[in-house]
């Protein structure tokens, strides 16, 4: 396979996902492969991750964290080779159950129709061929996860339609793909952390409803060529990297290895073609779960 390979250079890729450093973990690494072999990469984020950590208080404020984030994700998607980089605007909302799920600028209390529209909009003015966002369980519960999954999904099933009218002509995309976190691997992580004596971010009573079921993974491919880029990139997320924190205190070596693979469900292809699965055909395949 060619750096240019013939089927991937030319292509637009959306990725659709709620919070600035979303994109990172998760897919990070296929993104910077896509962009690499000449594919025109565009990130979309619904929130502005207003209600994120800040591990330095050097680094942001509350009142200013939305903006500093903002700027994370333009530097962050420079390293990964991004085109362009869209806000849809939207407050953060926050943990289930907690009041900044209330807000009224968050994106839980955005209407269906407003925001998927918006996500019709610049998929009938970008045209791409391909769409990321997350899976439906939004890797670990998050609303605006959750909720960017639904309104993607119904974004890329109205773009080609005559619906949403005063949003641009028509245009289909031909494949989407859900980031998956599975189950098995989130289990393999926190068996490690209580190994090495570190607390996991999620009790054992939740570990079997987080992440991805297993089987639901259509794709995994092995990002290991682009695992330095990927965590460049993820390093632009300065407000949200706790070196004390679970994932901070795990081994170099060990998160280098685990971010090494990424894992996809092919969600939508062309009707009637059973070899369209662009990841498994072009990138290098990863090991199983």
């Amino acid at each position: 396979m060619t750096e240019n390979s013939s089927g991937i250079a030319g292509l637009t890729v959306l990725a659709v996902f709620a919070h600035p450093d979303d994109e990172g973990f998760g897919c990070g690494g296929v993104l910077a492969i896509l962009a690499s072999r000449g594919a025109r990469l565009i990130t979309v984020v619904a929130t502005n991750g207003d209600v994120g950590e800040i591990s330095d208080p050097a680094l942001a404020t509350t009142e200013n964290l939305g903006q500093v984030r903002q700027d994370e994700m333009r530097r962050a998607m420079a390293v990964t080779g991004a085109a362009e980089v869209h806000f849809l605007g939207y407050r953060d909302s926050g943990m289930d159950g907690t009041e900044d799920n209330k807000h009224p600028d968050s994106l839980n209390q955005a209407t269906k129709e407003a925001v998927v529209e918006k996500i019709v909009k610049l998929i009938r003015e970008l045209r791409p061929d391909v769409v990321f966002t997350h899976d439906p369980t939004g890797g670990y519960g998050h609303p605006d996860h959750i909720a960017s999954y639904l309104h993607t999904k119904d974004a890329f099933a109205a773009a080609g339609s005559e619906q949403y009218p005063n949003a641009g002509q028509p245009w289909t995309p031909s494949l989407l793909y859900y980031v998956c976190f599975p189950r098995n691997n989130f289990r393999k992580i926190w068996e490690k952390m209580l190994e090495m004596g570190i607390k996991p971010p999620f009790a054992s009573e939740i570990l079997d409803k987080v992440g991805s079921p297993d089987d639901e993974v259509t794709t995994i491919i092995d990002v290991s060529s682009h695992v330095d880029t990927k965590i460049t990139s993820l390093e632009c997320h300065a407000t949200q990297l706790q070196p004390d924190g679970p994932f901070g205190t795990l081994p170099k070596d060990y998160m280098k290895e685990i971010m090494s693979t990424e894992f996809f469900t092919l969600a939508s292809s062309p009707p009637g073609e059973t070899d369209a699965d662009i990841l498994a055909n072009e990138l290098p395949a990863g090991s199983p779960i």
